[in-house]
């Protein structure tokens, strides 16, 4: 492999990481956003995401609506369906005096009833893909090459990690989800309703679920298999911190950076150890994360 190959390799395969990188963030922001407001996992992230495909994917072939309103439809649908699940589901498991073993297997529950859901309907027998709103045409970036769809789905991942940003730095309902993430007891005692924070952090998990399936969905063909992406957002929010967003947000870009890098210069066949190898390496290193802090001990 000469000079030039390894060149053309290194920005080819940075600049298609960023893109797929920016997916995993996202599902990486919703993870951590959920964990630091509930200290649960959600394992259920995938599922989520994968029923956001078939939800839109339901609307286009079945209710022929356009596929605008599909889109609009589908945010709608998946915010709602966090937020009633958090409120009708795991307020009561938490009321019952559930531990952290039952949230959880709440949680696992969750992921198959949506994954069950999606196979009696038979939609998941005929892999498809949505249509994308942005053409395939090649752009040229240096000596890589991506498509118009590939900048959109970057950009748009970029905008709406700024946009939770913004609502977790200057507004009141973003200030409020902190401070529950960083001490539930105390923010209660100044007033703030944890159910409703909950619900609300919940109802975000959908809709960027629900974001990242539109956004991905163009490019790779919807199935229940799709759910697995959520593998590499775990892997994103453990490298960068579980308990930090601008950590997820960082681990999302690196795990896409690295998964390409292996498939370009190792083999494809390997792109499915990377992030776990990621994962035994940051938790050989830094168990907290890169941005996860002090690492805290806590009796069971």
């Amino acid at each position: 492999m000469s000079l030039g190959d390894i060149w053309l390799f290194l920005q080819q395969g940075l600049l298609s990481g960023l893109v797929t990188g920016s997916v995993y963030a996202l599902l990486a922001l919703a993870i951590v956003a959920v964990f630091k407001t509930t200290d649960v996992p959600n394992f259920a992230q995938g599922e989520m995401l994968m029923m956001a495909g078939y939800v839109a994917l339901s609307l286009l072939l079945l209710a022929k609506l356009p596929y605008v309103a599909v889109i609009l439809i589908t945010l709608v649908v998946m915010t709602l369906g966090g937020a009633l699940f958090q409120r009708v589901v795991m307020e009561r498991v938490t009321g019952s005096r559930g531990v952290g073993v039952q949230l959880v297997i709440t949680t696992l529950g969750l992921a198959y009833l949506l994954k069950g859901l999606v196979r009696q309907t038979g939609l998941g027998d005929t892999p498809r893909s949505l249509p994308s709103l942005i053409s395939s045409d090649t752009v040229v970036i240096g000596e890589a090459v991506l498509t118009k769809l590939d900048i959109a789905i970057f950009v748009t991942a970029v905008v709406v990690m700024l946009l939770i940003y913004f609502m977790f730095t200057y507004t009141r309902i973003g200030k409020a989800m902190r401070a529950v993430g960083m001490n539930p007891k105390a923010a209660q005692i100044v007033g703030i309703r944890l159910s409703r924070i909950r619900m609300m952090v919940w109802a975000m998990a959908g809709l960027i679920s629900a974001i990242a399936a539109l956004l991905i969905t163009p490019k790779i063909l919807i199935t229940p298999d799709i759910a697995n992406i959520a593998i590499l957002a775990y892997a994103a929010a453990i490298v960068g911190g579980f308990t930090s967003l601008p950590g997820a947000v960082v681990g999302g870009l690196l795990i896409g950076v690295v998964e390409n890098m292996v498939g370009l210069f190792i083999s494809t066949n390997a792109i499915v150890v990377a992030p776990f190898l990621a994962i035994l390496v940051t938790l050989i290193l830094r168990p907290q994360g890169l941005f996860g802090g002090k690492v805290q001990v806590k009796k069971v």
